[in-house]
This record gives structure tokens, C-alpha cells and sequence, in this order.
């Protein structure tokens, strides 16, 4: 498979100028702007801003989501949604909102040719495990996303646009980087439940958790790892699965990852079908599909072509 030339896809997310190499930068042509290159990542951001927790709780767990021989999840999670080798293979694809990468390793076996992009130093954690395979991994914004505007065939984001202030201006963001003809396949958090008690207390802790410093909140997750137990008990589940909403994976490692996850965004929005539909045909998307779990839709971006 031909590397993918990074340079020719990369621009300034200021002015969407040229940028070119000057010691270990990028320096944009039209605006001046410099921008780092550390540790093989080009970095356009100067702080992770709202993010942190995702760079901590990625770099705590590099790989505790990978596929292995064993198991294939991401894999599966993948064809689920809409995205195959038919999809990818061959195709430049664009992993927004990248995380440690387990996405990007799925499309990266397939065949896909794939640039990883997150706004959090999860980056550093995704090109220790992919950076050797020739994935691109790239440190910036989804919504000033510091990439050429249609230049790639396949663009997704799984569990990620929701964690940005606003859900559908992440998702028009990414839309404008995908090629006439190209695909685009998104899964966001649902609403559908979000009246039950254990959503409504969830939220109120929220109020509080993403506040906490994170290494006490990722100690306290761990508290998830006997509490599943107590959930397995089915006259105490009826008061233990409404008070407290953790994760339930099988594996300790994910409970404890999957529940900071869930406690420790500052952002953290909700969505229903029809409301995130809506958004693909305001944009003009055809081909449109959900497939499960809620919310999780893809489509095709119409050709220019007449």
C-alpha cells in the first residue's frame, strides 16, 4: 500500500493556508501561524481544552479496547455500523476523534489508508500502538479540524462528536472533509432512556464528577469492578442498577475505563434518530442508514458531478 503523503492533506485551521516544513514546524504560507511537529505528530493545538480526561484515561489505557486474537469488538462494532473492508480498502479515511486508536487499527487491517486525528494527547498513545503501521496521527480540533476540505473518501466518528460544546456543529465540521461520493458514519449517545432514574441520577453526579481531579475520579470507577457483582444479584439490582450507572464489560479493565468515561467529560450531550436524521438531509446526504445501537447512522455524500 502506497504511505499516505500527510503534507499534501494538512492546512492551516486559522486560514486553510498552505502550510510548509521549517525546523520541526509548520509554518502557514498565508497567515504566519507556526505550528509544532513533537514526536512525529504535527500539533495544532496548544492545550487539550475541554478534553483532558480523554488524553488521560487513553494514555492510562493504551490498548485495553484493541482487538485481539481472541476477540474482535472494534471489528465488529465496525461492520455494525456500516463500515467494511469493501468501504476502506484503498480509500484515505479519516478517524475523528481517534482516541488510543482501536477504530483506526480495524481500517488500518483492513486496508485503509488512515489519518487519526484527536484534540486530547490521547495522540500519543494512538501512534505508539499505530504510528509504526503508517497511520497518520494528527493533534487537533474537530470543529477548526486542521485538514484540506474534501480530501477524504471515508470519514467516521464513534463516540465522540457528543463530547464537543455542540454535537451538530462537530458533525458539520467533519462533513466538510469528506470528498463528493464519499462516506460518512457517526454514532453518538442516546436519549431514549434518559427519564429512567438511573439516567437522571447519572446526570446530576455529572454536575459534580467532571469537575473532580481526575486521578481521584479514575479511583473512584474502580469502585465499578466489585459493584458489577452486586448488579449480578438480582434483589439488590433493582436498587444498585438505578442508583449508580457503571459500565458492565466482563473485563475489570473495561468497567473501570468505560465508567471515567462516562463520569469524566465536561461535555456530554444525548440524541435521538430523528433529530440527528434531520441533520443528514439539512446537509443534502443520501444513502441514508441507521443501524444499531442508537444513534448510529451513515450516508453518502452526493457527487458534484451532474
Amino acid at each position: 500500500m502506497k504511505k499516505v503523503n500527510l503534507d499534501e492533506l494538512l492546512c492551516c485551521p486559522e486560514c486553510g493556508g498552505l502550510l510548509l516544513e521549517s525546523k520541526e514546524r509548520l509554518k502557514c504560507e498565508a497567515c504566519d501561524k507556526a505550528y509544532a511537529v513533537v514526536n512525529g505528530i504535527p500539533r495544532f493545538v496548544e492545550t487539550e481544552l475541554y478534553v483532558e480526561n480523554f488524553g488521560f484515561q487513553w494514555n492510562k489505557h493504551k490498548r485495553t479496547q484493541f482487538d485481539n486474537e481472541k476477540k474482535t469488538p472494534s471489528e465488529s462494532f465496525l461492520r455494525t455500523i456500516g463500515l467494511s473492508p469493501e468501504v476502506v480498502k484503498d480509500k484515505l479515511v479519516l478517524d475523528a476523534g481517534c482516541g488510543s486508536g482501536r477504530y483506526s487499527d480495524v481500517i488500518n487491517r483492513w486496508g485503509g489508508k488512515v489519518i487519526a486525528m484527536d484534540l486530547s494527547s490521547a495522540v500519543e498513545a494512538c501512534y505508539e500502538n499505530l504510528g509504526n503501521r503508517g497511520v497518520m496521527v494528527v493533534q487537533g480540533d474537530i470543529l477548526k479540524p486542521p485538514l484540506k476540505k474534501e480530501s477524504f473518501d471515508v470519514v467516521f466518528s464513534i463516540g465522540v462528536l457528543h463530547h464537543t460544546p455542540n454535537t451538530k456543529q462537530a458533525f458539520k465540521s467533519i462533513l466538510t472533509l469528506l470528498k463528493p461520493g464519499g462516506h460518512i458514519v457517526i454514532w453518538l449517545y442516546h436519549s431514549y432512556n434518559d427519564d429512567c432514574l438511573r439516567m437522571k441520577l447519572s446526570k446530576f453526579y455529572r454536575k459534580v464528577t467532571w469537575r473532580l481531579p481526575k486521578r481521584f475520579l479514575y479511583a473512584v470507577s474502580h469502585l465499578a469492578i466489585p459493584y458489577y457483582y452486586l448488579n449480578k444479584i438480582p434483589f439488590l439490582r433493582s436498587i444498585t442498577g438505578r442508583i449508580w450507572h457503571i459500565a458492565e464489560h466482563e473485563d475489570w479493565r473495561w468497567r473501570v475505563l468505560d465508567t471515567f468515561d462516562w463520569y469524566s467529560p465536561r461535555y456530554q450531550w444525548h440524541h435521538t434518530y430523528t433529530e440527528v436524521w434531520k441533520w443528514f438531509e439539512e446537509e443534502g446526504l443520501v444513502n441514508i442508514r441507521i443501524s444499531e445501537p442508537p444513534v448510529s447512522i451513515s450516508a453518502v455524500k452526493p457527487s458534484n458531478k451532474i
